[in-house]
């Protein structure tokens, strides 16, 4: 598996485009509720809401980016890139917690429907609209390359949707008096939520449970390995990512004595490197003799 490369954006530049963004969120939730409240319309409130959890997810994006970039110490040996997954954890989370409670009162608006002022809630959807719009042209280009900002990137994307959906719905009760449809935007507006949320979850897990890197068969590189010139068996692999970006690799090489073993560990340093892209690689070198007993292939025993 070849390498990935990412296009960096500046970091102060990248740290100044998500504070314009906080602060035009922040200030698109207030005026939103304000409104909200005052066409007594759900869905527009779902969407400061929703609005309000883009801001605190940029918020969050915006702290992680700066503590990530932090040097390794002695306190966190493998550097604080993990910052920025824990980040996203947190703010999938946040979003699954706003879904769940916006399904429950769009449920009860459906059964009880309520008049809704069309007019304000179109209009403010608009400029929401536009706000939210400006907000993925900020973070478009960095969450490309990084799944903190993509969380925070996607928050704002299903918003600028639910604005659309929104406006859509106070222009449907203006010309029908359909005022049920404010809570049927409500819902879906809910259900993109917690869809997404929950598809950005899975891989955000993966890094936290150490899991294998996606694309890179524990199999194949077990295969590989074992193949290389001077190796006579390989155990207690282990394969995660250190953190977004970078895979990593521990096993136990057994040599076969036939090639010298600093030539077995630089050559299979570079295989892992080019043929899997795993650029950290940790390698115990044992003869037959010092070898692991009843050592488990992949992982090691409990």
């Amino acid at each position: 598996m070849a390498g990935h490369h990412h296009h960096h954006i500046d970091p102060q530049a990248g740290d100044t485009r998500v504070a314009l963004a906080v602060g035009a969120n922040l200030a698109l939730t207030l005026a939103q509720i304000v409104a909200g409240v005052a066409a007594g319309s759900l869905a527009l409130i779902a969407d400061a809401m929703h609005n309000l959890s883009d801001a605190l997810a940029l918020g969050i994006a915006f702290a992680a980016r700066r503590i990530g970039r932090r040097p390794a110490d002695a306190t966190m040996t493998f550097g604080y890139g993990r910052a920025e997954v824990v980040a996203a954890l947190i703010n999938y989370t946040t979003l699954i917690v706003i879904a769940v409670w916006l399904l429950s009162e769009g449920v009860m608006r459906l059964v009880a429907p309520e008049p809704v002022a069309g007019w304000i809630v179109v209009i403010v959807a608009g400029i929401a609209l536009v706000v939210d719009v400006a907000t993925v042209a900020l973070t478009w280009a960095m969450a490309k390359s990084s799944v903190n900002i993509r969380a925070a990137f996607l928050h704002n994307l299903s918003d600028a949707m639910a604005s659309v959906g929104v406006i859509v719905a106070g222009s449907l009760i203006l010309l029908y008096g359909w005022h049920w449809l404010d809570a049927a935007v409500t819902l879906a507006i809910a259900g993109y939520i917690l869809w997404q949320s929950l598809a950005g979850l899975v891989p955000v897990a993966r890094i936290l449970m150490l899991a294998s890197p996606e694309g890179v068969d524990a199999a194949e590189v077990l295969d590989a390995m074992r193949s290389a010139p001077g190796v006579s068996g390989v155990h207690h692999l282990h394969l995660w990512r250190m953190d977004e970006h970078e895979a990593a690799l521990e096993a136990h090489v057994v040599l076969s004595g036939e090639v010298p073993a600093q030539e077995v560990r630089l050559a299979l340093r570079d295989l892992l490197r080019e043929r899997f892209g795993l650029a950290h690689t940790t390698l115990q070198i044992e003869s037959a003799e010092t070898a692991c007993p009843e050592a488990r292939a992949i992982g090691h025993p409990t």
